[in-house]
């Protein structure tokens, strides 16, 4: 089946709010195995919402819409749709009581224009919003489904997740499963190259290729008539890209981030770890402390900008900072052995770079990175350029360090096991 997303507002034309609700949707949408071939923002203008909606029912089975479900006047989603399928709007005794409750416990005046959000299509489905006052509405006219789901992404997603992904799951009676296999230390274009004959010969189930900062996600996904033949679909397509990316496989589940399967790797391990920072000024360590449990291995993070924080808290020399620079290779090595030392730390992930914009040079333009790893003793230091404004480049110094410290740990214990 196909689906179409139709995300309205001014704001976001204008790109004064960033559309993350059409992200989501169209990845969950993928999930359910719908396909998805047109994207549309409109703003508040009921003749473009109508011409829009008209257009995208004409070319798929299901449209889901976002935004303009609120009380004010430029808020016509809901209008636009009923008027498009050419349903009336009725008071919904539910949804008003619902309005009441709302209001009355925040304490807050109920005006007369929030009644406008109790007036629903005539035979819709009303799915309730606990996390704000405009319900969502489902819509079945002559074999198409239009779905209603308000603009805040606190609301549209819990909605999403409660009530529309069952209903649109089970839309189909085919069985959608999918498995996502994450890679890091590897670019898209060389690991497409890599699958290329799987993908020329794809069809059920299909290998789908998805770039993030610094790793690779191949989402395989099968149709079947149950749950059990779609996973017996998926696991040899899973094994033989397993057995193709070797190590840069981190994990196959989903819900793991790259930060939580090196903390993991630290665990299994009984390793611990420091960091110490200068351009990504303490974003590594906040990734680490993000994952539950990684008190049990994090020893300590610092933040040593200055030359003078490097020499005096890590012992990087001052003859290296004078003959080399803060950002260099010799440098980013002594700053990781100076953090194992000085905090007794199994293992130590130091960085160094220029983030920009300005402090760049001929000789190290900004985008120039060091990273330095210590396993017990054993330093592996890598050099980086990398592209984007400030930020960018700070994210993707943070998924380089982890992607080394994860691949410096399992070549330590891979050396040991042949020794």
């Amino acid at each position: 089946m196909t689906v179409e997303l139709i995300c309205v507002g001014t704001e976001l034309l204008l790109g004064n709010i960033v559309n993350t609700n059409a992200a989501y949707l169209a990845e969950q949408c993928a999930g359910l195995g719908l396909s998805c071939y047109y994207q549309t923002v409109v703003g508040d203008n009921r003749e473009r919402l109508f011409a829009t909606l008209k257009t995208a029912l004409e070319r798929s089975d299901i449209v889901i819409l976002s935004g303009g479900l609120g009380p004010t006047q430029d808020d016509l989603t809901k209008e636009t749709a009923a008027a498009v399928l050419g349903k009336e709007l009725r008071e919904d005794a539910h949804t008003k009581e619902l309005l009441e409750e709302f209001f009355k416990k925040r304490g807050l005046e109920l005006t007369e224009n929030n009644w406008k959000q109790a007036m629903v299509p005539d035979g819709a489905i009303v799915v309730e919003n606990p996390n704000g006052t405009a319900p969502g509405i489902i819509m079945e006219e002559g074999g198409k489904r239009v779905i209603l789901l308000p603009g805040p992404p606190g609301e549209l997603i819990p909605m999403f997740e409660s009530s529309i992904y069952p209903y649109l799951a089970g839309a189909d009676p085919a069985i959608i499963y999918s498995q996502t296999v994450k890679l890091c230390g590897i670019g898209e274009s060389k690991a497409e190259t890599m699958i290329e004959d799987l993908i020329a010969q794809q069809g059920n189930p299909t290998i789908a290729t998805y770039a993030k900062i610094g790793e690779v996600h191949l989402r395989v996904t099968a149709r079947a008539a149950g749950e059990k033949e779609a996973k017996k679909l998926v696991k040899p397509l899973v094994k033989e890209l397993k057995n193709r990316f070797g190590m840069n496989v981190y994990t196959t589940d989903e819900k793991v981030t790259l930060e939580q399967s090196v903390v993991d790797l630290l665990l299994a391990n009984g390793l611990t770890v420091t960091t110490a920072e200068s351009c990504t000024g303490g974003l590594l360590a906040a990734k680490l402390v993000n994952v539950p449990g990684v008190s049990e291995v994090f020893k300590s993070g610092h933040v040593t900008y200055s030359n003078k924080a490097k020499h005096k808290l890590l012992g990087v020399k001052k003859s290296s900072l004078d003959k080399y620079g803060a950002v260099s290779e010799c440098v980013a090595k002594e700053m990781a052995k100076g953090a194992a030392l000085a905090y007794k730390a199994d293992v130590a992930t130091a960085v160094t770079g220029i983030a920009g914009p300005d402090g760049g040079s001929e000789e190290k333009p900004v985008g120039l990175v060091y990273i330095a790893c210590n396993v017990r003793g054993k330093v592996k230091v890598k050099e980086f350029h990398f592209s984007g404004d400030r930020n960018k480049i700070r994210e993707s110094s943070v998924i380089a360090a982890l992607t080394l410290m994860r691949q410096c740990i399992l070549e330590y214990y891979s050396e040991v096991a042949f020794r």
